[in-house]
């Protein structure tokens, strides 16, 4: 067959027809991407956030379904860890110094704050919180999430140290509740010699950030201090300091304190209590849930207050707790500020409450109805964490807590004379601050 050239007509056709071919195939391929967009946009944001094995559980126990439920756009995933917080955060440091975090919300004991700012490795939080939405929290709480005068952290519980005594044994023997550190030891003695209990008090003596909490709260009844945070001054050789410490090892020494004490952690020291032997503990608010049990000897027996203190000065309580920051490399900020925003909101914070046992860190729920009915002791509690004393909230803290706990054992367990440990730990923690005081 001949070719033949194509007329004007079917050229045009022939065009027409490839102009439709393509332009359908473009409309496809405009189609698949934009639907793809959309799919993806639609795909819920998770935001990682890491947390000690034992909390986790009340986590799951619906706050965050609840939380999902209200942002369905938003899933969380808790991943666990360790039990010890001090190897949390050290998990917390390696994923930030090794690069981008995979954690979006950082999950801080009160004593971290500082220095994970200090590193840079927190969004500051001032311009998405008014001061009327503070308001509502503790105040103590809130100065934990701070760092040089920029908000880090908001506070979802609070904790803080709490004398426990045998309310029913003081009373018997008509005595009241102590107020200064010579009543305790009175007390102790009293009903040590009417055999009522074998010791009179524990504490958390063991070489660990526990007996740097214990030891605050002594160190701050007897008017004396350990850093200042603003000046940096170090007041671990003044004489109050050397007062406290002598105290502690009075307990010992004069029988009211088993001589053990210098070995013992928060466990150790609550079951002592819970069995009956004891008439005084220093320990954390997780302690009156267990204290009040069917099975423990002394239910409804104990009661609690802030720590004694000497004569003139205040007691007080060391402050502990958590609270929820923002990872600087975090993707999703404004994801994981909704999650702060409900994770300690009135709502979410009532129902961890009630299910956990947990401190609040809204005032009010300290003297909600629901709450109180359940835990009547909150009341007291709330008065604790007003007068609560935080730890130097400083970026080099977890090098100067090492320094007291090492030279505060030392002296407490006879290894060291107290004068010339603190002496020691005083001259160490200003090298490593560059302080002068």
């Amino acid at each position: 067959m001949l070719y033949r050239k194509p007329t004007n007509k079917l050229q045009k056709f022939i065009q027409k027809q490839g102009f439709l071919r393509v332009g359908v195939f473009l409309a496809t391929l405009l189609g698949i991407i934009l639907f793809s967009w959309v799919a993806l946009s639609q795909q819920p944001v998770t935001l990682n956030m890491l947390i000690t094995a034992p909390d986790a559980q009340p986590w799951r126990q619906g706050l965050i379904r609840d939380f999902e439920a209200k942002n369905p756009g938003i899933r969380l995933n808790l991943v666990e860890g360790p039990n010890a917080t001090n190897l949390l955060e050290d998990l917390y440091t390696s994923s930030f110094i090794l690069g981008e975090s995979p954690y979006d919300l950082i999950n801080m004991d009160v004593i971290w704050t500082a220095k994970f700012a200090a590193a840079g490795w927190l969004l500051p939080l001032d311009d998405r919180v008014s001061k009327q939405d503070l308001a509502a929290f503790s105040p103590k709480d809130l100065e934990g999430g701070r760092y040089q005068d920029k908000l880090y952290r908001i506070p979802m519980r609070s904790d803080v140290g709490m004398l426990y005594y045998r309310e029913d044994l003081i009373k018997q023997a008509g005595l009241k509740p102590p107020e200064t550190f010579a009543d305790l030891m009175q007390i102790s003695q009293v009903l040590q010699k009417k055999d009522q209990v074998n010791w009179g008090y524990v504490w958390q003596g063991r070489q660990y950030e526990g007996l740097v909490a214990m030891f605050v709260e002594v160190l701050d009844g007897f008017g004396g201090f350990w850093v200042n945070p603003d000046t940096l001054e170090v007041g671990l050789d003044r004489p109050e300091t050397l007062r406290a410490i002598e105290f502690l090892r009075s307990t010992v020494t004069q029988g009211v304190s088993p001589s053990g004490v210098t070995t013992y952690q928060e466990e150790d020291t609550r079951r002592l209590f819970q069995s009956g032997q004891v008439a005084f503990l220093r320990s954390w608010p997780y302690a009156w849930p267990l204290a009040q049990a069917e099975n423990s000897p002394i239910r409804g027996k104990i009661g609690i207050k802030p720590m004694v203190h000497a004569p003139g000065k205040t007691g007080a309580a060391c402050l502990g707790g958590w609270g929820i920051g923002i990872s600087k490399t975090s993707r999703h900020p404004e994801e994981a500020w909704k999650a702060i925003q409900y994770f300690t909101s009135e709502e979410a914070q009532r129902r961890f409450i009630l299910t956990a046992g947990y401190v609040p860190s809204r005032r009010d729920l300290f003297t909600d109805p629901e709450i109180v009915a359940k835990y009547p002791h909150y009341r007291q509690l709330l008065e604790a964490v007003d007068n609560a004393v935080l730890r130097p909230p400083i970026a080099q803290y977890a090098q100067t807590s090492d320094i007291l706990q090492r030279y505060l054992s030392a002296a407490l367990s006879g290894r060291m004379n107290p004068e010339q440990a603190m002496q020691a730990a005083a001259a160490e923690t200003r090298r490593l601050l560059g302080a002068r005081g």
